[in-house]
């Protein structure tokens, strides 16, 4: 998909999310927070369906039911390549698995490890308690 392609949607979307605005009026500001989410959550799902398979799409919906903030950070890094122009056709299955690879990695090497250091040699050993208790 080019990014002609990609311009003409979103500004047939824009088009019709104003249209939808005009003819109501005078919600409160938590309905017009929550329309707005719901515009954003909807341009979301049209550019995905345009940049990923059924296939991709349906393994995408397994991940969000398991882990759902990893399934938002691999539609966010998806929607940001098809908006660089970085992908040329649809995102295949097997594409989104080498991407939950790479991000699984990713985030292998940000966590922090905790590392313990066992002292050898200064601690305490069977001859040290007999001659503690020699001495009682």
């Amino acid at each position: 998909m080019s990014d002609a392609d990609l311009e003409e949607i979103r500004r047939a979307r824009l088009q019709q999310l104003r249209q939808q605005q005009g003819g109501g009026g005078g919600g409160g500001e938590g309905s017009d927070q929550d329309a707005q989410r719901q515009r954003e959550a909807e341009q979301r799902q049209n550019i995905l369906s345009q940049i990923i398979t059924p296939e991709a799409a349906d393994r995408l919906g397994r991940i969000r039911l398991v882990k759902e903030s990893r399934a938002t950070d691999i539609e966010n890094r998806l929607i940001m390549l098809a908006k660089t122009g970085q992908i040329r056709q649809k995102v295949t299955e097997e594409q989104l698995k080498e991407l939950l690879g790479a991000v699984a990695e990713q985030q292998e090497k940000q966590e922090e490890k905790i590392v313990v250091n066992r002292r050898k040699g200064g601690g305490w050993d069977d001859d040290d308690l007999d001659d503690l208790l020699a001495e009682v």
